[in-house]
């Protein structure tokens, strides 16, 4: 039975989405194997999956070179995965992540994650984060600041689209400033008419230069513009823009008196052809 897979999550058009493996039947690897395949795979996160005594099942998302406690797009990719093996069928199902439990929402076509309701934490001054970019410029509607839905990261406000695009990292920069305050990275982005958002994702802290969609950074910004910009159920967000690998993530919003209870990123997975 194949157990290794390779697809693409969030894609926008065939060359777009996020890059993830997946590995099922994963109960007797140890961390070192799982490690070892992950920087193997290469991509940004490989998902293992084994069996949870809490939860319908237990994932781990390794990077190449570190464990993380969760990941939205090989989230999004392991569970459109396992619906079109055939299975899992439509419906709520739980997973057992290092963040917590969270419930999994399997549609015909698309898989909504739930995520751990946002907390807002640090608010980053404007010199903090210019050092991160040789071009930045801030939209000065709103404040650089740390939000989580399950990973600490920094939200980074831009002035426009073409600036967003034009971005010039400074990995070393943007490395200090995450150990500085326990951050994954920096998620940029940019307000727009078609779309509620373009962002771009930064986190060279656990190897990842540059991402082109990032699930658990989409369902915090989703919380960010809802507290600080429009009060909506649903948005939409792309990102990878900039690196030719369009990607669209849906995030939907519980809300019981202005306030957010729960948090749902969804889209769709391909499966590669160099599977």
């Amino acid at each position: 039975m194949k157990f290794l897979y390779r697809l693409s999550a969030f894609p926008k058009s065939t060359d777009g989405g996020n890059k993830a493996g997946v590995y099922i039947n994963a109960d007797s690897l140890n961390q070192f194997e799982m490690q070892e395949i992950a920087k193997v795979v290469g991509y940004s996160e490989t998902a293992f999956v084994s069996k949870s005594e809490v939860a319908d099942f237990k994932v781990r998302f390794f990077t190449p070179t570190a464990e993380v406690d969760l990941c939205g797009h090989a989230t999004i990719a392991t569970f459109n995965l396992l619906r079109d093996l055939g299975l899992v069928d439509n419906g709520l199902y739980s997973q057992e992540t290092k963040a917590g439990k969270l419930n999994i929402d399997i549609r015909k076509d698309f898989v909504f994650m739930q995520q751990p309701k946002p907390i807002f934490s640090e608010v980053l001054s404007e010199d903090e984060v210019n050092k991160c970019f040789t071009n930045l410029e801030l939209d000065n509607k709103f404040k650089p600041q740390i939000v989580s839905t399950g990973l600490r990261e920094i939200f980074l406000p831009v002035k426009n689209i073409d600036t967003l695009n034009k971005l010039n990292p400074l990995f070393e920069e943007i490395i200090s400033l995450a150990k500085k305050y326990n951050a994954i990275g920096i998620h940029a982005f940019s307000l727009e008419k078609s779309v509620d958002a373009y962002g771009r994702n930064f986190a060279p802290v656990v190897g990842i230069n540059e991402e082109s969609a990032t699930g658990t950074s989409n369902g915090a910004l989703a919380a960010y513009l809802y507290r600080y910009h429009s009060q909506k159920e649903s948005y939409t967000l792309r990102q990878g823009y900039s690196m030719n690998k369009p990607s669209e993530i849906i995030v939907n919003l519980d809300i019981i008196e202005n306030k957010i209870v729960n948090i749902w990123v969804g889209g769709t997975a391909l499966v590669l052809k160099d599977n």
